[in-house]
């Protein structure tokens, strides 16, 4: 009858899909391939826990130092990273630098060096970047390289003499 109601379908909003979880990058996200021992681009050695060395350290291959070091470590070309039990006592050259660990000494690095969370430094760095996450410690100078420096000292004229005529 009139005063019946007939039902009406109702359209039931689908939900709306869950945002993604929001993540923020730290930069153990950012560990260079070589550290991420899934799958090394490059060939890697790594210092184990249990190992302890005393000399000097060079080499054409990635280094990942879990274990204990003093001395000097030279890999001009290469990838040094002080792994989170890594205890390092040593002067460091090396493209990139990388402290997860503890390490004692003045560090040199052609492209960059990055002290993690869990880093704790004590010594001079020396490099074209440093990034220092929050909650590392440091204790030392940083000394940022340019590329003029890196080329080498520029020559600089000599000031004219200006005569006075008479």
């Amino acid at each position: 009858m009139f005063w019946e109601k007939k039902p009406r379908p109702v359209a039931v909003p689908s939900p709306a899909p869950p945002a993604p979880p929001r993540t923020d990058t730290l930069m153990t996200d950012t560990l260079p391939k070589s550290a991420h021992p899934a799958a090394p681009a490059t060939p890697q050695t790594v210092v184990g826990r249990s190992i302890v060395l005393r000399g000097q350290l060079s080499g054409n291959e990635d280094l990942l130092i879990e274990g204990q070091f003093e001395g000097t470590i030279t890999l001009e070309e290469h990838c040094v990273t002080v792994g989170t039990e890594g205890q390092v006592k040593a002067e460091i050259r090396a493209r990139q630098v990388v402290i997860l660990g503890s390490l004692t000494g003045n560090t040199t690095a052609r492209d960059k060096i990055e002290i993690r969370r869990s880093g704790h430094v004590v010594g001079d760095l020396l490099a074209a970047a440093i990034a220092i996450e929050e909650g590392a410690y440091f204790k030392g100078s940083i000394d940022i390289l340019r590329e003029e420096a890196q080329e080498g000292p520029q020559p600089v004229p000599a000031p004219r003499a200006v005569g006075t005529g008479a």
